[in-house]
């Protein structure tokens, strides 16, 4: 999967279509010369629509994409016949994706399920002919409504990863490594940070058939909520998730320190995050004997943790247990 191909923050101008004119038509055939108005309706102008695609993954085909015009609608006829709707313009997304206004910053819309719809852009409404205008006092009103103007604005469409378990930890944790051996995703993996420059996702086989998703977000480093490192172009892939499972390798300094250093960067982005059950794996701990392991735990922060490692597999199944109590108790 290139890194290339991964994008998750596209910003469109987006029109939708004008209604219609109504007609001022009236009646005239050869025996009946001055028939009453028979002016049809404009038909309505076309909407932006967003809807979600569990087939996508990235915004990836939106991102030379500048402009998005629906079609407008058009002009009533004679004999009550209504002009035909503007084509809406229908912009599949990947679950997950929020659309919002640049200026405002209101959110029009998130998707969350495949096939949902959502307007973002309503197209005028078509104007009405004639014949709705007589009455009593005027049998020939020579005037219909014109069709209302569509909608123009510039929007955001932001993807933020779906995932029941969101991995959190600096780079070199071993986030990518614990993705590749509990799931079947294939992140890339070396010795250097930033090996993640984008989200991966797998799926996690657990007992009885049962799954459960898991993402492993690049890595954070602090001072990330104002910018730095990868800054604040993944934190937001962490609201989304239901769990945050904290990585901390077992060569760590100080696991406890780190632990709230990576706290305190997604408590700066949102303290809403701090909302969210937290759950604490020591990776790397094929390093460390039973001495060395509780000596560690002696100062670990107070939420449900696990010793696991990797590359000697050890501890995986415990830590698959732990997240599936924590997601079934949510």
């Amino acid at each position: 999967m290139a890194t290339s191909n991964f994008v998750d923050y596209v910003k469109i101008f987006c029109r939708s279509g004008n209604g219609g004119p109504g007609s001022a038509h009236f009646r005239r055939e050869k025996y009946l010369p001055k028939g009453g108005p028979d002016g049809g309706d404009g038909g309505n102008g076309g909407d932006i629509i967003m809807v979600g695609n569990t087939q996508m993954w990235t915004l990836l085909h939106l991102r030379y994409t500048r402009h998005l015009r629906a079609d407008h609608g058009l002009s009533g006829g004679g004999q009550r016949s209504s002009g035909a709707d503007g084509k809406d313009i229908i912009i599949e997304v990947p679950l997950g994706t929020i659309a919002r206004d640049p200026d405002t910053e209101i959110t029009l819309g998130e998707i969350t399920d495949d096939g949902q719809k959502i307007v973002l852009l309503q197209g005028g409404k078509g104007g009405l002919g004639n014949e709705h205008f007589k009455t009593s006092t005027n049998q020939a009103p020579t005037y219909a409504q014109p069709g209302i103007p569509g909608i123009e604005s510039f929007i955001i469409f932001e993807l933020k990863i779906l995932a029941d378990v969101g991995l959190v930890g600096f780079p070199n944790a071993g986030k990518s490594t614990l993705l590749s051996v509990v799931s079947a995703a294939k992140p890339e993996i070396a010795d250097y940070p930033f090996t993640t420059l984008t989200p991966n996702l797998g799926i996690v086989a657990y007992r009885d058939h049962q799954s459960f998703v898991m993402a492993d977000i690049p890595g954070i480093i602090e001072g990330a909520h104002e910018g730095k490192g990868l800054g604040l172009r993944f934190l937001r892939h962490i609201e989304r998730n239901s769990i945050l499972l904290f990585l901390v390798p077992a060569d760590s300094n100080d696991v406890k320190k780190e632990y709230q250093v990576l706290l305190n960067e997604l408590k700066q982005y949102n303290p809403e995050l701090l909302d969210k059950q937290r759950l604490l794996t020591i990776s790397k701990s094929d390093m460390l004997d039973d001495e060395l392991k509780e000596e560690i735990e002696k100062s670990l922060p107070e939420v449900p943790y696990v010793f696991i490692s990797s590359v000697a597999q050890t501890g995986l199944m415990e830590l698959k247990d732990m997240i599936w109590r924590a997601l079934n108790d949510t």
